[in-house]
């Protein structure tokens, strides 16, 4: 038992699992955002095209639904309601559309830090390299001084 769980915590601690959590964190505080922006920013768009609160209200009403005179349904009516549906497809859309321009920034700033250390990398390559004056050095030309005297 005590090796079961020292290979889980191994498990656990490796970069990729750790990463994975991360990115289900980051995730869902995302999904958040998006969720925020759809409601708040797009939706009153789609509203005043629609008439209807959101795109998740527009069905198409196969069999509408039987009420009795106390308003209660006798018999439920039957609709397809595609508008969860485009729900689903604007969502996409813009999740699709921003996780786009993150990775896009991400990978700019990338190639430029590379580029950055490229040029830093081609700098150092060109400054020679002076030679280390060691102890053993300096007594070689004395003695190379000595035997030309």
């Amino acid at each position: 038992m005590k090796k079961f769980f020292h290979d889980f915590k191994e498990f656990a601690m490796k970069g990729n699992v750790l990463d994975m959590a991360v990115g289900v964190v980051i995730g869902a505080a995302f999904k958040e955002i998006i969720n925020a922006l759809v409601n708040n920013i797009i939706t009153p768009f789609i509203v005043l095209l629609t008439g209807q609160n959101s795109l998740e209200a527009l069905k198409w009403v196969l069999k509408p639904e039987i009420t009795d005179a106390a308003g209660e349904v006798v018999d439920p009516g039957v609709a397809v309601e595609y508008g969860i549906f485009l729900q689903a497809i604007v969502d996409f859309i813009i999740i699709a559309f921003c996780i786009f321009v993150v990775l896009r920034i991400m990978m700019n700033a990338q190639k430029k830090f590379d580029e950055l250390r490229h040029k830093k990398e081609e700098v150092v390559e060109e400054v020679p390299a002076e030679p280390e004056e060691t102890e053993l050095s300096i007594l070689k030309e004395i003695r190379d001084s000595l035997k030309k005297d």
